[in-house]
């Protein structure tokens, strides 16, 4: 016999059914703001390397001249960076490399 004081088994799955459903309505959200910020998070980050600067260590005796990012350490100019268009032609000049260390084209040829 069934306790006359208990749910029906019917309506606690229905219920249950009801909450699993809100749950999953709540995760999907929350999957769908992730994604909106993981995207804004992209673009700052294009946006960041689009603005970034490069600059061209000269040509010394048996070396060629190398195009770098601003940042880079191998070599350090205070003075002389170049902005992304100047680096674009600079990668297409037969005398000047680009550094294997911080890779200056990575991101200039995909924009």
């Amino acid at each position: 016999m069934s306790d006359p004081g208990a749910i029906p088994d019917l309506d606690t799955n229905r219920a249950l059914a009801e909450w699993l459903e809100w749950q999953l309505r709540q995760v999907r959200n929350r999957i769908r703001e992730l994604e909106v910020k993981a995207e804004q998070e992209r673009r700052a980050r294009e946006r960041a390397r689009a603005g970034q600067p490069w600059k061209i260590q000269p040509k010394r005796s048996g070396e060629t001249a190398m195009l770098h990012r601003g940042g880079c350490s191998l070599y350090s100019a205070q003075l002389g960076f170049i902005n992304r268009q100047e680096a674009m032609i600079a990668l297409t000049e037969p005398g000047i490399e680009h550094c294997q260390i911080c890779n200056p084209q990575t991101g200039l040829v995909e924009a």
